[in-house]
């Protein structure tokens, strides 16, 4: 049978979702959408919960870049809250409990030390690596300097490791030196989370900017559509509902399942979320608090910090948990977890897609990397300036 759609995008999440706008808008493509989920938008996706309070489902999505082309590019589907993220560690002090900024910082190091103290090795660092900038944990442990390296220990032990062995169940020099740099000490008195020049909320939420985004003529989403189900890669032939479809295909799925795990399945950590709606104004003291020393939950995000969502007399709040990612009922795929041999093991499934000349992977679970929401944005632009060359 002749197919009429032109283009195939596996879900409709960031990628997804502007790759199927580019195509219909800029190509004049007729766009199939599948998303197996029963909403657009992928983990950003945002609703309304029973108390009425605005929550990220799979977890905080804030945005932010430096990218002018991704900010202009969302903005015509949203407008914007102006958010600058903040996040805070509370960790046991004595008989109580005491909060400082994340990362850690110059504010950071009068809590944990006192002014004078923290004066003296404030001098010190900028001296070493300069002011305003960022170092990472494991570099500042290296520094023959005795003072550093005991600060150093410092903010490994009630920061750094305590908080990492939780998010990814392994001792931090296991983890990809990439991911370990995302855990810096900012030598500056800014507490902001992200230093970019656009930061910000979709200001009626992520949900409704996916919805406009694929409110095209051309595109076609179809919801609860599992692509497993409908899609066959046979011998370099890609077939849609049983026959063959010639056109472009834009993956974003996990690639071991598009597969069916030949190979064996590639490791990620996924997470447990627990909600909890409690009556008043404001639970805790910022959108987002680590836990970086002790309970069993990383972090505990407030959304009404996040969207700025005017509702007195409750809020609620969401405890994160990390764990293995198995492949079970339910469970998300969220964080690739980089080494030598997971790197291999995913070549052999890209090797495999890679027998189909159009064919395209993109996106987390698709290449199998982590990316921020503005760089896989960025990324899905980039392809289809290609494919529409």
């Amino acid at each position: 049978m002749d197919h009429p759609f032109d283009c195939l995008v596996i879900g409709a999440g960031m990628a997804g979702a502007i790759c199927a706008r580019e195509l219909a808008e800029r190509g004049g493509k007729k766009v199939l959408v599948l998303e197996r989920r029963d909403h657009v938008g992928g983990n950003a996706y945002d609703c309304f919960d029973e108390a009425g309070v605005l929550i990220h489902r799979y977890g905080p999505h804030i945005f932010h870049t430096n990218d002018r082309r991704v900010f202009e590019y969302l903005s015509r589907f949203t407008a914007w809250r102006n958010y600058e993220h903040q996040v805070v560690a509370n960790i046991p002090a004595g008989e109580g409990r005491q909060e400082m900024p994340v990362p850690f910082n110059l504010i950071s190091m009068r809590t944990a030390f006192g002014k004078e103290k923290a004066d003296s090795l404030a001098q010190k660092l900028i001296g070493e690596y300069g002011a305003e900038k960022k170092v990472t944990i494991l570099e500042l442990r290296k520094n023959p300097d005795p003072e550093i390296a005991a600060l150093a220990d410092y903010v490994y032990e009630h920061v750094f490791v305590h908080y990492t062995m939780k998010q990814w169940g392994q001792r931090p020099e296991e983890i990809d030196p990439n991911t370990t740099a995302r855990v810096p000490v900012f030598l500056s008195e800014d507490c902001r989370y992200f230093q970019d020049v656009h930061q910000g909320m979709p200001a009626e939420g992520y949900t409704p900017m996916f919805e406009r985004m694929l409110d095209h003529p051309d595109i076609t989403v179809a919801l609860g559509a599992d692509a497993g189900d409908r899609l066959t890669l046979a011998d370099g032939t890609v077939l849609l509902d049983g026959a063959p479809f010639t056109g472009t295909v834009i993956y974003t799925g996990a690639v071991d399942e598009l597969f069916g795990c030949r190979y064996g399945r590639l490791p990620y950590r996924t997470l447990n979320f627990r909600f909890e709606t409690h009556p008043v104004d404001f639970w805790q003291s910022h959108g987002t608090v680590n836990y970086t020393v002790d309970q069993d939950y990383t972090r505990i995000t407030e959304f009404k910090y996040l969207t700025g969502q005017e509702l007195p007399g409750v809020t609620t709040i969401m405890k994160e948990y990390s764990a293995a990612y198995t492949g079970g009922e339910g469970e998300v795929p969220y964080y690739a977890i980089i080494n030598e041999d997971n790197n291999a093991l995913y070549a052999r499934y890209k090797a495999e897609a890679d027998r189909y000349p159009r064919f395209h992977l993109l996106g987390r679970l698709a290449e199998y990397k982590y990316y921020n929401m503005d760089a896989i944005a960025a990324r899905a632009l980039a392809l289809c300036d290609d494919l529409l060359k």
